[in-house]
């Protein structure tokens, strides 16, 4: 197994987690999955809306993007591919996957996950994990990236949050 790639960054404000989702957003394909990992409030939703925006955008496509907290799982097809946003907050049963679609959408989607410790060791072995977490001023954010997949590394250089190879 591969060590563990690890990326941290401070945010300062809400426009820069917007940014930060609008430079990642192009560079995800089918089959890629970030596991979004925080406090209530720590900017989760707010990261999966730019992002989704950004994709769909791209695409001349502008739709509202609302939390799947009720729902679990919203989708939006880009016209290169699905996006899954879930948010497994209110997930109270591992099998409850199965019925959501999830592990299909694992391989044939770019996937947003909230709460992924509802997976336990279900999470995809290939996702980038993001975490965000409160700074010293409330605007603040800071967001760390950790992977095992090389790729994410790649990605992360190609939005210019990581130098170098």
């Amino acid at each position: 197994m591969q060590n563990s790639y690890l990326h941290q960054t401070l945010l300062e404000t809400p426009k820069a987690t917007t940014q930060l989702a609008s430079r990642l957003a192009p560079l995800l394909r089918p089959g890629d999955t970030l596991l979004l990992e925080g406090p209530i409030g720590a900017g989760k939703s707010h990261f999966s809306r730019a992002l989704i925006q950004a994709r769909l955008a791209a695409a001349d496509i502008y739709e509202d993007v609302p939390s799947p907290t009720f729902t679990l799982v919203q989708t939006y097809d880009d016209g290169l591919c699905e996006i899954w946003h879930s948010d497994l907050y209110r997930l109270t049963n591992i099998s409850d996957i199965d019925e959501l679609g999830l592990w299909d959408a694992f391989e044939t989607a770019i996937c947003l996950i909230e709460w992924p410790d509802r997976l336990g060791d279900f999470a995809p072995k290939n996702a980038l994990t993001l975490t965000l977490l409160p700074a010293d001023l409330e605007t603040q954010r800071i967001a760390r990236f950790s992977a095992t997949d090389p790729k994410w590394h790649r990605y992360l250089q190609q939005a210019g949050l990581v130098d170098g190879p």
